[in-house]
Protein backbone atom coordinates (compact mmCIF):
# COMPACT_ATOMS: atom_id res chain seq x y z
CA UNK A 1 0.00 0.00 0.00
CA UNK A 2 2.87 2.41 0.75
CA UNK A 3 3.93 2.24 -2.87
CA UNK A 4 0.66 3.88 -3.91
CA UNK A 5 1.33 7.12 -2.02
CA UNK A 6 5.07 7.65 -2.49
CA UNK A 7 5.59 9.90 -5.53
CA UNK A 8 8.70 11.41 -7.13
CA UNK A 9 8.84 14.44 -4.81
CA UNK A 10 6.45 13.80 -1.93
CA UNK A 11 3.86 11.49 -0.38
CA UNK A 12 0.30 11.95 -1.66
CA UNK A 13 -2.97 10.03 -1.94
CA UNK A 14 -6.68 10.04 -1.25
CA UNK A 15 -7.88 9.81 2.35
CA UNK A 16 -8.71 7.38 3.94
CA UNK A 17 -7.87 4.93 1.18
CA UNK A 18 -5.03 4.40 0.62
CA UNK A 19 -3.63 7.11 2.94
CA UNK A 20 -4.80 6.67 6.54
CA UNK A 21 -3.56 7.21 10.10
CA UNK A 22 -1.84 3.84 10.30
CA UNK A 23 0.19 4.64 7.21
CA UNK A 24 0.89 8.16 8.52
CA UNK A 25 2.37 6.63 11.69
CA UNK A 26 4.63 4.39 9.60
CA UNK A 27 5.71 7.35 7.44
CA UNK A 28 6.47 9.36 10.58
CA UNK A 29 8.63 6.52 11.85
CA UNK A 30 10.39 6.28 8.49
CA UNK A 31 10.94 10.05 8.32
CA UNK A 32 12.47 10.13 11.77
CA UNK A 33 14.83 7.26 11.05
CA UNK A 34 15.98 8.79 7.76
CA UNK A 35 16.27 12.42 8.92
CA UNK A 36 18.19 11.65 12.11
CA UNK A 37 20.50 9.29 10.22
CA UNK A 38 21.08 11.90 7.52
CA UNK A 39 22.05 14.48 10.14
CA UNK A 40 24.51 12.06 11.77
CA UNK A 41 26.02 11.10 8.41
CA UNK A 42 26.55 14.80 7.65
CA UNK A 43 28.48 15.13 10.91
CA UNK A 44 25.90 17.37 12.58
CA UNK A 45 26.40 17.39 16.35
CA UNK A 46 23.93 20.05 17.51
CA UNK A 47 21.39 18.74 20.08
CA UNK A 48 18.71 20.31 17.86
CA UNK A 49 19.53 17.72 15.22
CA UNK A 50 17.23 15.30 17.06
CA UNK A 51 14.34 17.69 16.40
CA UNK A 52 11.88 17.48 13.51
CA UNK A 53 9.42 20.29 12.75
CA UNK A 54 5.87 19.26 11.86
CA UNK A 55 3.09 21.46 10.46
CA UNK A 56 -0.23 20.91 8.72
CA UNK A 57 -2.67 22.55 6.34
CA UNK A 58 -6.42 23.13 6.74
CA UNK A 59 -7.76 19.90 5.17
CA UNK A 60 -10.26 17.94 7.27
CA UNK A 61 -7.95 14.94 7.42
CA UNK A 62 -4.84 16.94 8.33
CA UNK A 63 -5.23 17.01 12.16
CA UNK A 64 -5.53 13.23 12.52
CA UNK A 65 -2.88 12.43 9.89
CA UNK A 66 -0.48 14.96 11.37
CA UNK A 67 -1.05 13.56 14.88
CA UNK A 68 -0.37 10.01 13.69
CA UNK A 69 2.76 11.20 11.89
CA UNK A 70 3.96 12.93 15.07
CA UNK A 71 3.42 9.75 17.10
CA UNK A 72 5.43 7.76 14.56
CA UNK A 73 8.32 10.25 14.69
CA UNK A 74 8.32 10.15 18.48
CA UNK A 75 8.16 6.34 18.56
CA UNK A 76 11.36 6.17 16.51
CA UNK A 77 13.14 8.61 18.84
CA UNK A 78 12.76 11.91 17.03
CA UNK A 79 11.79 14.99 19.04
CA UNK A 80 8.81 16.77 17.47
CA UNK A 81 8.30 20.52 17.36
CA UNK A 82 4.68 20.94 16.31
CA UNK A 83 4.11 24.38 14.79
CA UNK A 84 0.45 23.74 14.02
CA UNK A 85 -1.57 25.22 11.18
CA UNK A 86 0.93 26.86 8.80
CA UNK A 87 1.88 27.34 5.15
CA UNK A 88 4.52 25.03 3.70
CA UNK A 89 7.18 27.76 3.47
CA UNK A 90 6.80 28.25 7.24
CA UNK A 91 8.28 24.76 7.66
CA UNK A 92 11.34 25.67 5.57
CA UNK A 93 11.86 28.72 7.78
CA UNK A 94 11.36 26.79 11.04
CA UNK A 95 13.87 24.06 10.09
CA UNK A 96 16.57 26.71 9.59
CA UNK A 97 15.50 29.05 12.39
CA UNK A 98 15.62 26.21 14.93
CA UNK A 99 18.51 24.34 13.21
CA UNK A 100 16.60 21.05 13.07
CA UNK A 101 17.24 17.73 11.34
CA UNK A 102 14.30 18.37 9.04
CA UNK A 103 10.59 18.89 8.84
CA UNK A 104 7.35 17.43 7.51
CA UNK A 105 4.34 19.34 6.24
CA UNK A 106 0.99 17.57 6.11
CA UNK A 107 -0.58 18.82 2.89
CA UNK A 108 -1.78 17.85 -0.56
CA UNK A 109 -0.91 21.30 -1.96
CA UNK A 110 -3.23 22.09 -4.90
CA UNK A 111 -5.06 18.75 -5.03
CA UNK A 112 -8.82 18.39 -4.36
CA UNK A 113 -10.07 18.08 -0.74
CA UNK A 114 -10.17 14.26 -0.66
CA UNK A 115 -6.37 14.18 -1.03
CA UNK A 116 -3.67 14.62 1.56
CA UNK A 117 0.01 13.87 1.93
CA UNK A 118 3.41 14.88 3.30
CA UNK A 119 6.17 17.16 2.03
CA UNK A 120 9.45 16.16 3.65
CA UNK A 121 12.57 18.30 4.03
CA UNK A 122 15.94 17.52 5.60
CA UNK A 123 18.66 19.73 7.11
CA UNK A 124 18.62 23.35 5.88
CA UNK A 125 15.20 22.63 4.31
CA UNK A 126 16.71 20.64 1.47
CA UNK A 127 13.91 18.76 -0.33
CA UNK A 128 13.55 15.00 0.11
CA UNK A 129 12.59 13.42 -3.21
CA UNK A 130 12.84 9.90 -4.63
CA UNK A 131 16.58 10.27 -5.34
CA UNK A 132 17.34 12.37 -2.24
CA UNK A 133 15.98 10.22 0.59
CA UNK A 134 12.32 9.48 -0.10
CA UNK A 135 13.12 5.92 -1.16
CA UNK A 136 14.83 5.43 2.22
CA UNK A 137 11.83 6.84 4.07
CA UNK A 138 9.57 4.40 2.21
CA UNK A 139 11.87 1.47 3.03
CA UNK A 140 12.02 2.35 6.74
CA UNK A 141 8.24 2.88 6.87
CA UNK A 142 7.56 -0.48 5.21
CA UNK A 143 9.72 -2.36 7.71
CA UNK A 144 8.01 -1.17 10.90
CA UNK A 145 4.83 -2.48 12.53
CA UNK A 146 3.17 -0.18 15.06
CA UNK A 147 1.75 -3.16 16.97
CA UNK A 148 5.18 -4.63 17.74
CA UNK A 149 7.43 -1.53 17.67
CA UNK A 150 9.08 -0.52 20.94
CA UNK A 151 8.52 3.26 21.32
CA UNK A 152 11.74 5.21 21.86
CA UNK A 153 9.90 8.13 23.45
CA UNK A 154 10.92 11.24 21.60
CA UNK A 155 9.67 14.52 23.05
CA UNK A 156 6.66 16.35 21.58
CA UNK A 157 6.20 20.08 22.07
CA UNK A 158 4.10 22.84 20.51
CA UNK A 159 5.78 26.07 19.43
CA UNK A 160 4.36 29.34 18.13
CA UNK A 161 6.85 30.85 15.67
CA UNK A 162 4.55 33.32 13.92
CA UNK A 163 6.34 36.43 15.19
CA UNK A 164 9.73 35.19 14.01
CA UNK A 165 8.27 34.06 10.69
CA UNK A 166 6.44 37.34 10.10
CA UNK A 167 9.62 39.27 10.89
CA UNK A 168 11.58 37.15 8.40
CA UNK A 169 9.05 37.53 5.58
CA UNK A 170 8.60 41.24 6.17
CA UNK A 171 12.36 41.78 5.96
CA UNK A 172 11.75 41.38 2.19
CA UNK A 173 8.99 44.02 2.19
CA UNK A 174 10.30 47.48 1.29
CA UNK A 175 7.49 49.96 0.80
CA UNK A 176 8.48 53.64 0.71
CA UNK A 177 6.45 55.82 3.06
CA UNK A 178 3.87 58.22 1.69
CA UNK A 179 1.45 58.10 -1.15
CA UNK A 180 -1.59 55.90 -1.52
CA UNK A 181 -1.44 52.37 -0.09
CA UNK A 182 -1.33 49.59 -2.67
CA UNK A 183 -4.77 48.05 -3.21
CA UNK A 184 -4.10 44.32 -3.24
CA UNK A 185 -6.69 41.63 -3.90
CA UNK A 186 -5.64 38.26 -2.48
CA UNK A 187 -7.41 35.01 -3.34
CA UNK A 188 -6.40 32.53 -0.64
CA UNK A 189 -8.20 29.68 -2.47
CA UNK A 190 -9.67 28.65 0.94
CA UNK A 191 -6.17 27.40 1.70
CA UNK A 192 -3.31 28.31 4.01
CA UNK A 193 -2.93 31.83 2.64
CA UNK A 194 -6.13 32.49 4.60
CA UNK A 195 -4.06 31.96 7.75
CA UNK A 196 -0.65 33.18 6.53
CA UNK A 197 -1.63 36.56 5.04
CA UNK A 198 -3.41 37.89 8.17
CA UNK A 199 -0.61 36.57 10.44
CA UNK A 200 2.23 38.01 8.35
CA UNK A 201 0.81 41.11 6.65
CA UNK A 202 -2.55 41.79 8.32
CA UNK A 203 -3.98 42.98 11.62
CA UNK A 204 -3.56 39.56 13.25
CA UNK A 205 0.21 39.74 12.80
CA UNK A 206 2.27 39.93 16.02
CA UNK A 207 4.01 42.85 14.29
CA UNK A 208 0.76 44.65 13.48
CA UNK A 209 -0.57 45.29 9.99
CA UNK A 210 2.06 46.07 7.37
CA UNK A 211 1.78 49.76 6.41
CA UNK A 212 1.21 50.75 2.80
CA UNK A 213 -1.02 47.81 1.86
CA UNK A 214 -4.81 47.67 1.64
CA UNK A 215 -5.76 43.99 1.45
CA UNK A 216 -9.02 42.90 -0.17
CA UNK A 217 -9.74 39.30 0.86
CA UNK A 218 -11.16 36.55 -1.34
CA UNK A 219 -11.79 32.97 -0.15
CA UNK A 220 -9.94 33.40 3.15
CA UNK A 221 -12.25 31.06 5.09
CA UNK A 222 -10.27 27.84 5.50
CA UNK A 223 -11.89 26.11 8.48
CA UNK A 224 -14.20 23.85 6.45
CA UNK A 225 -11.62 22.06 4.35
CA UNK A 226 -13.54 22.92 1.18
CA UNK A 227 -12.57 25.02 -1.84
CA UNK A 228 -14.63 27.61 -3.74
CA UNK A 229 -12.44 26.73 -6.70
CA UNK A 230 -9.64 24.22 -7.20
CA UNK A 231 -6.64 25.56 -5.21
CA UNK A 232 -4.38 25.54 -8.28
CA UNK A 233 -3.53 29.04 -9.59
CA UNK A 234 -1.92 27.66 -12.76
CA UNK A 235 -5.39 26.84 -14.14
CA UNK A 236 -6.74 30.01 -15.75
CA UNK A 237 -10.36 29.30 -14.80
CA UNK A 238 -9.36 29.38 -11.11
CA UNK A 239 -8.25 33.01 -11.53
CA UNK A 240 -11.50 34.41 -12.97
CA UNK A 241 -12.90 35.54 -9.63
CA UNK A 242 -9.61 37.31 -8.83
CA UNK A 243 -9.47 38.97 -12.26
CA UNK A 244 -13.02 40.29 -11.92
CA UNK A 245 -12.41 41.61 -8.42
CA UNK A 246 -9.16 43.38 -9.40
CA UNK A 247 -10.98 45.21 -12.19
CA UNK A 248 -14.12 45.93 -10.15
CA UNK A 249 -12.18 47.36 -7.21
CA UNK A 250 -9.60 49.15 -9.41
CA UNK A 251 -6.86 47.34 -7.50
CA UNK A 252 -3.15 47.66 -8.23
CA UNK A 253 -2.54 43.91 -8.31
CA UNK A 254 -4.01 40.51 -7.43
CA UNK A 255 -2.43 37.38 -5.97
CA UNK A 256 -3.82 33.84 -6.05
CA UNK A 257 -2.20 31.25 -3.78
CA UNK A 258 -2.37 27.47 -3.98
CA UNK A 259 -3.63 25.27 -1.14
CA UNK A 260 -0.49 25.28 1.00
CA UNK A 261 0.45 28.86 -0.01
CA UNK A 262 3.97 28.14 -1.22
CA UNK A 263 3.04 29.17 -4.79
CA UNK A 264 1.33 32.23 -6.15
CA UNK A 265 0.27 33.64 -9.51
CA UNK A 266 -0.44 37.31 -10.05
CA UNK A 267 -2.98 39.30 -12.00
CA UNK A 268 -2.01 42.82 -13.13
CA UNK A 269 -3.99 46.03 -12.73
CA UNK A 270 -5.89 45.33 -15.97
CA UNK A 271 -6.93 41.88 -14.78
CA UNK A 272 -4.49 40.08 -17.06
CA UNK A 273 -2.80 36.90 -15.84
CA UNK A 274 0.97 37.31 -15.58
CA UNK A 275 3.08 34.32 -16.59
CA UNK A 276 5.45 33.26 -13.84
CA UNK A 277 8.41 33.48 -16.23
CA UNK A 278 7.40 37.05 -17.11
CA UNK A 279 7.20 37.84 -13.39
CA UNK A 280 10.67 36.36 -12.91
CA UNK A 281 11.94 38.79 -15.55
CA UNK A 282 10.23 41.73 -13.80
CA UNK A 283 11.98 40.88 -10.52
CA UNK A 284 15.47 40.44 -12.03
CA UNK A 285 16.57 44.14 -11.84
CA UNK A 286 15.49 44.37 -8.18
CA UNK A 287 17.73 41.50 -7.12
CA UNK A 288 20.70 42.34 -9.36
CA UNK A 289 20.71 45.89 -8.03
CA UNK A 290 21.02 44.46 -4.52
CA UNK A 291 23.65 41.90 -5.52
CA UNK A 292 25.39 42.87 -8.80
CA UNK A 293 26.75 40.17 -11.11
CA UNK A 294 24.91 37.42 -9.21
CA UNK A 295 23.43 34.32 -10.79
CA UNK A 296 19.68 34.16 -11.37
CA UNK A 297 18.18 30.67 -11.82
CA UNK A 298 15.19 30.06 -14.06
CA UNK A 299 13.11 27.13 -15.21
CA UNK A 300 14.39 26.12 -18.68
CA UNK A 301 10.85 26.44 -20.11
CA UNK A 302 10.91 30.19 -19.44
CA UNK A 303 10.71 32.85 -22.13
CA UNK A 304 14.00 34.02 -23.63
CA UNK A 305 13.06 37.44 -22.23
CA UNK A 306 14.22 36.23 -18.79
CA UNK A 307 17.73 35.46 -20.06
CA UNK A 308 17.75 38.80 -21.92
CA UNK A 309 16.82 40.67 -18.74
CA UNK A 310 19.45 38.92 -16.61
CA UNK A 311 22.22 39.72 -19.10
CA UNK A 312 20.98 43.28 -19.60
CA UNK A 313 21.41 43.90 -15.87
CA UNK A 314 24.81 42.25 -15.59
CA UNK A 315 23.74 38.98 -14.00
CA UNK A 316 24.59 35.37 -14.79
CA UNK A 317 21.68 33.41 -16.33
CA UNK A 318 21.38 29.82 -15.08
CA UNK A 319 18.90 27.43 -16.72
CA UNK A 320 17.57 24.74 -14.41
CA UNK A 321 15.70 21.49 -14.72
CA UNK A 322 12.03 21.68 -13.79
CA UNK A 323 11.19 20.99 -10.13
CA UNK A 324 12.01 22.43 -6.73
CA UNK A 325 14.72 19.84 -6.05
CA UNK A 326 16.70 21.07 -9.04
CA UNK A 327 15.92 24.77 -8.65
CA UNK A 328 17.10 24.82 -5.03
CA UNK A 329 20.19 22.81 -5.92
CA UNK A 330 21.11 25.14 -8.80
CA UNK A 331 20.58 28.23 -6.64
CA UNK A 332 22.87 26.83 -3.94
CA UNK A 333 25.57 25.56 -6.30
CA UNK A 334 25.75 28.79 -8.32
CA UNK A 335 25.42 31.10 -5.33
CA UNK A 336 22.38 32.65 -7.01
CA UNK A 337 20.36 35.41 -5.41
CA UNK A 338 16.95 34.49 -6.82
CA UNK A 339 15.13 31.92 -8.94
CA UNK A 340 11.76 31.60 -10.64
CA UNK A 341 9.81 28.64 -11.97
CA UNK A 342 6.79 28.45 -14.30
CA UNK A 343 4.87 26.59 -11.61
CA UNK A 344 4.71 29.72 -9.42
CA UNK A 345 7.53 28.75 -7.07
CA UNK A 346 10.00 31.57 -6.39
CA UNK A 347 13.30 30.90 -4.60
CA UNK A 348 15.44 33.29 -2.57
CA UNK A 349 19.07 33.10 -1.44
CA UNK A 350 18.19 34.97 1.75
CA UNK A 351 15.44 32.44 2.46
CA UNK A 352 17.88 29.51 2.73
CA UNK A 353 17.58 29.03 -1.09
CA UNK A 354 14.01 27.86 -0.47
CA UNK A 355 10.79 28.95 -2.14
CA UNK A 356 8.15 31.09 -0.48
CA UNK A 357 4.80 32.39 -1.67
CA UNK A 358 4.76 34.92 1.17
CA UNK A 359 8.18 36.33 0.27
CA UNK A 360 7.28 36.40 -3.42
CA UNK A 361 4.31 38.59 -2.53
CA UNK A 362 6.47 40.88 -0.38
CA UNK A 363 9.05 41.33 -3.15
CA UNK A 364 6.48 41.91 -5.90
CA UNK A 365 4.76 44.61 -3.82
CA UNK A 366 8.14 46.24 -3.12
CA UNK A 367 9.10 46.29 -6.80
CA UNK A 368 5.69 47.66 -7.78
CA UNK A 369 5.74 50.45 -5.19
CA UNK A 370 9.32 51.54 -5.96
CA UNK A 371 8.69 51.58 -9.70
CA UNK A 372 5.94 54.17 -9.57
CA UNK A 373 4.35 52.31 -12.49
CA UNK A 374 1.35 50.07 -13.01
CA UNK A 375 2.00 46.31 -12.89
CA UNK A 376 0.91 46.00 -16.52
CA UNK A 377 3.59 48.52 -17.50
CA UNK A 378 6.26 46.48 -15.73
CA UNK A 379 5.16 43.21 -17.33
CA UNK A 380 4.59 44.32 -20.94
CA UNK A 381 8.32 44.49 -21.89
CA UNK A 382 8.63 40.81 -20.85
CA UNK A 383 5.93 39.82 -23.36
CA UNK A 384 8.10 40.56 -26.40
CA UNK A 385 8.07 36.99 -27.76
CA UNK A 386 5.17 34.67 -28.66
CA UNK A 387 4.62 31.56 -26.54
CA UNK A 388 2.58 28.42 -27.14
CA UNK A 389 2.07 27.65 -23.47
CA UNK A 390 2.50 24.04 -22.41
CA UNK A 391 0.84 21.67 -24.90
CA UNK A 392 0.41 17.99 -24.04
CA UNK A 393 0.55 15.19 -26.60
CA UNK A 394 -0.42 11.57 -25.97
CA UNK A 395 1.98 9.03 -27.46
CA UNK A 396 3.19 5.58 -26.42
CA UNK A 397 6.72 5.66 -27.85
CA UNK A 398 8.01 8.89 -26.36
CA UNK A 399 11.66 8.18 -27.12
CA UNK A 400 10.98 7.58 -30.83
CA UNK A 401 9.09 10.87 -31.03
CA UNK A 402 11.95 12.79 -29.45
CA UNK A 403 14.42 11.13 -31.82
CA UNK A 404 12.26 12.14 -34.79
CA UNK A 405 12.11 15.72 -33.51
CA UNK A 406 15.89 15.92 -33.22
CA UNK A 407 16.33 14.43 -36.70
CA UNK A 408 13.87 16.93 -38.20
CA UNK A 409 15.32 20.09 -36.67
CA UNK A 410 18.78 19.16 -35.42
CA UNK A 411 20.88 20.19 -38.43
CA UNK A 412 20.46 23.91 -37.81
CA UNK A 413 19.83 23.90 -34.08
CA UNK A 414 21.61 23.85 -30.75
CA UNK A 415 20.32 20.81 -28.86
CA UNK A 416 20.68 19.96 -25.19
CA UNK A 417 19.08 17.39 -22.94
CA UNK A 418 19.30 19.08 -19.56
CA UNK A 419 15.62 18.25 -19.04
CA UNK A 420 13.88 16.54 -21.92
CA UNK A 421 15.04 17.87 -25.29
CA UNK A 422 15.62 21.56 -25.96
CA UNK A 423 15.97 22.57 -29.62
CA UNK A 424 17.21 26.14 -30.04
CA UNK A 425 17.05 27.86 -33.42
CA UNK A 426 16.36 31.27 -31.91
CA UNK A 427 19.38 33.11 -33.33
CA UNK A 428 19.09 31.87 -36.90
CA UNK A 429 15.39 31.01 -37.32
CA UNK A 430 13.67 32.87 -34.50
CA UNK A 431 12.28 29.99 -32.43
CA UNK A 432 13.11 27.41 -29.78
CA UNK A 433 11.26 24.65 -27.95
CA UNK A 434 11.52 22.21 -25.08
CA UNK A 435 9.83 18.79 -25.00
CA UNK A 436 9.70 16.80 -21.75
CA UNK A 437 8.38 13.34 -21.00
CA UNK A 438 5.75 12.84 -18.31
CA UNK A 439 7.03 10.54 -15.56
CA UNK A 440 3.64 8.94 -14.99
CA UNK A 441 1.66 9.11 -18.23
CA UNK A 442 2.21 8.44 -21.97
CA UNK A 443 2.55 12.16 -22.57
CA UNK A 444 5.03 14.60 -24.08
CA UNK A 445 4.88 18.23 -22.93
CA UNK A 446 5.84 20.89 -25.48
CA UNK A 447 6.75 24.52 -24.80
CA UNK A 448 7.47 26.54 -27.93
CA UNK A 449 8.48 30.19 -28.29
CA UNK A 450 9.13 32.33 -31.37
CA UNK A 451 9.87 35.91 -32.29
CA UNK A 452 6.51 36.18 -34.09
CA UNK A 453 3.20 34.32 -34.37
CA UNK A 454 3.78 33.26 -38.00
CA UNK A 455 7.01 31.44 -37.08
CA UNK A 456 5.42 29.79 -34.04
CA UNK A 457 2.47 28.51 -36.09
CA UNK A 458 4.76 27.16 -38.82
CA UNK A 459 7.00 25.24 -36.41
CA UNK A 460 4.04 23.93 -34.42
CA UNK A 461 2.47 22.59 -37.63
CA UNK A 462 5.72 20.73 -38.40
CA UNK A 463 6.40 19.43 -34.88
CA UNK A 464 2.92 18.43 -33.70
CA UNK A 465 2.44 15.38 -35.98
CA UNK A 466 5.67 13.87 -34.62
CA UNK A 467 4.60 14.27 -30.99
CA UNK A 468 1.30 12.41 -31.02
CA UNK A 469 -2.30 13.38 -30.35
CA UNK A 470 -2.89 16.74 -28.69
CA UNK A 471 -4.79 16.46 -25.42
CA UNK A 472 -6.37 18.97 -23.07
CA UNK A 473 -4.57 18.00 -19.87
Amino acid sequence: MLGKVFKAYDVRGTYPDPLDEKMAWQIGYGCSKYLLSDARTAGETSPMMHNIVVGRDMRRSSPSLSQALIQGISAQGGNVIDVGLVDTSFIYFAINYLDCAGGVMTTASHNPPQYNGFKISKRKAKPVGESTGLADVRKHAAMVDKATAQPAGGRIEQRNLWEAYARHVRSFLDLPAGGKPLRVVIDASNGMAGTMVPMVFGKKSPLGAAPGIEIIELNFDNNKGEFAHEPNPLVASNLRQLQERVKADKADIGFCFDGDADRCVIVDDKGQIVGCDHLTGVLVPWFLKKSPKSAVVYDLRSTKAVQDEIMKHGGVPVRSRVGHVFMKQALAEKGGIFGGELSGHFYFRDNFNADSGAIAMAVVLSVLKHSGKHMSQLVNPMRKYVQSGEINFQIEDKDAALAALKAEFGAKAKIDELDGVTIDCFDNQGWWCNVRKSNTEPLLRLNLEAKDQKTLDKILDRAAPMLGVKVDH
